[in-house]
């Protein structure tokens, strides 16, 4: 089990994990889990750590068919700018390797923003800490695990 599996069961939060063959090929993690687990891609979330104001490490939640709008996750975060976290400050602050990073479970909690379309869904899939292994759970108890809210976050 990885710690983002373990903080779910911890919390008794009800959930289901997903797992499948990752191909080390394939372009884009979150499209991939989507295809291979048969599910509406909009319904699957990438986690990304972003830097705000070049200090502080925060985490967005964004479907996986759209990007992420840097100006809004700074304005979520309370801060001017937003830029991608740099790889190896990702993997030492959430424990996580790129590609397979949970929101559950980081070694360092980090503050996390969730974009709003995800209440829209009864359940939500996102990373289980590591690459073709994905929880889904209801947005409101992701939310409650990483003590999260919603904010517009993503451009088309």
């Amino acid at each position: 089990m990885t710690p983002g599996i373990n903080a779910a069961r911890k919390a008794a939060v009800p959930h289901t994990i997903h797992e499948y063959d990752h191909d080390p090929a394939s372009e884009s993690y979150g499209t991939e889990a989507a295809e291979k687990t048969g599910v509406d891609p909009a319904r699957v979330f990438k986690t990304l750590v972003v830097a705000v104001d070049g200090r502080e490490l925060v985490v967005a939640i964004v479907p996986v068919t759209t990007m992420l709008n840097m100006k809004l996750i700074a304005r979520a975060a309370q801060g001017k700018k937003a830029a991608m976290a740099d790889k190896q400050a990702v993997e030492r602050t959430t424990g996580y390797v790129l590609g397979g990073v949970s929101p559950l479970g980081q070694k360092k909690k980090l503050k996390t923003f969730i974009d709003d379309s995800a209440p829209g869904f009864e359940t939500i899939f996102v990373s289980a800490g590591r690459r073709g292994l994905e929880i889904e759970l209801a947005p409101r108890d992701l939310a409650a695990l990483v003590n999260g809210g919603f904010f517009p976050l993503h451009q088309e």
